[in-house]
């Protein structure tokens, strides 16, 4: 049945929109991360990235697609044909303070670079055969456009140290839901936090959302596990380290298409896709096998020289809308000012071999 459905093409007129100004929008939020980033340095004397940055484990995988997908998810070099790709991810708290206390709730992040994948590459990452895939463990995105998205953080700068105040603003908006749901979300082990794209993103002939979901029941246990006030300022990579000491990992990657595009904008990425209407659709899984997911050396080559950005990959799977055009320029912009104030170089590794600590 779900083979059948009418899902909208990727090149569909009114798939993408690009408002007016968006671009002078993209620049203005590419300045103020820079910004947060600088303010950051100021406290801890090291720069780190805009957003996630605060690194909570950092794992080894295998990314398995299965052979026989009915044809409609057959899509993209990457889901052709069945294959197994490694993978290296990262487990990450979503704001710019790396010192974030773990008990205070906040979206959580997990980004993961697949290797061996290739195909027609975007020219930013056509060099090295890598998928960049990222999430985030609220499905709708509060910064959900260009202009949103600088509205927002212009407040999170000059207010965000007021949560009175900030909230006294943020109740004068229309989307005011979407913008204190991040104060509120469940405080659970990570290990069991269900993560979502967020926004949309080309999938061979379609449109598409994806999301990673906890598969092992030890994982899923761990979903009543909420952190308490008396945890320790640093619970949530404890408890990942203590898991995938003992554990084995496994998620499903499932995707969800794009059938209605009133129901299911593209270019604003707050409202989440009904799952009930447009089902999510198992097109692969991860496997993560026992580990130490807490090796200094690997946390500070990613922090320092590694980058995940979803336009490094497939033009097949082409980020689709306003926030991940923003991101096309946003993200080279923060990695170059973190590499300066660092003193470090951007490696793009090839092969996960190359990554130290990974042995």
């Amino acid at each position: 049945e779900l083979e059948g459905r009418n899902y909208i093409r990727w090149d569909s007129k009114g798939v993408e929109n690009v408002p007016e100004g968006e671009q002078e929008d993209i620049q203005a939020v590419a300045d103020m991360i820079n910004d947060i980033q600088k303010a950051q340095y100021n406290s801890h004397r090291h720069c780190y990235s805009g957003t996630h940055a605060r690194t909570q484990g950092i794992v080894r995988g295998t990314f398995v697609v299965p052979d026989d997908l009915p044809k409609h998810l057959k899509q993209t070099e990457l889901f052709q044909k069945g294959g197994e790709y490694e993978v290296v991810a990262r487990y990450s708290s979503e704001p710019g303070d790396p010192g974030l206390d773990d008990r205070i709730p906040q979206p959580r992040g997990f980004a993961m670079k697949l290797f061996g994948v290739h195909g027609d590459m975007f020219d930013a990452g056509k060099d090295y055969p890598t998928q960049d895939i990222e999430f985030n463990s609220t499905p709708a995105l509060d910064l959900a456009t260009a202009k949103v998205t600088k509205e927002i953080i212009d407040l999170r700068i000059n207010y965000g140290g007021d949560q009175k105040e900030l909230y006294k603003r943020l109740e004068k908006r229309p989307d005011t839901d979407l913008q204190k749901y991040r104060d509120t979300v469940r405080n659970t082990h990570l290990e069991s936090t269900r993560q979502y794209s967020q926004t949309a993103y080309r999938f061979g002939d379609y449109v598409i959302k994806w999301c990673l979901v906890p598969d092992s029941e030890t994982q899923r246990k761990l979903y009543d596990e909420t952190v308490k006030p008396d945890d320790g300022a640093d619970i949530l990579h404890r408890w990942l380290q203590n898991f995938h000491k003992e554990h084995d990992a496994s998620y499903l990657f499932q995707v969800q298409l794009c059938e209605n595009l009133e129901d299911q904008p593209v270019e604003y990425a707050g409202k989440v896709w009904d799952p009930e209407k447009y089902p999510w659709q198992t097109v692969a899984t991860l496997k993560i096998p026992k580990q130490d997911s807490f090796n200094y050396e690997l946390k500070m080559f990613w922090e320092d020289h590694m980058r995940v950005d979803p336009w490094h990959g497939l033009k097949t799977l082409q980020p689709l809308g306003g926030p991940n055009r923003l991101r096309k320029v946003v993200y080279p912009a923060s990695s170059a000012l973190r590499r300066k104030m660092n003193g470090r170089k951007e490696i793009n590794v090839k092969s996960i071999n190359e990554i130290p600590g990974m042995a």
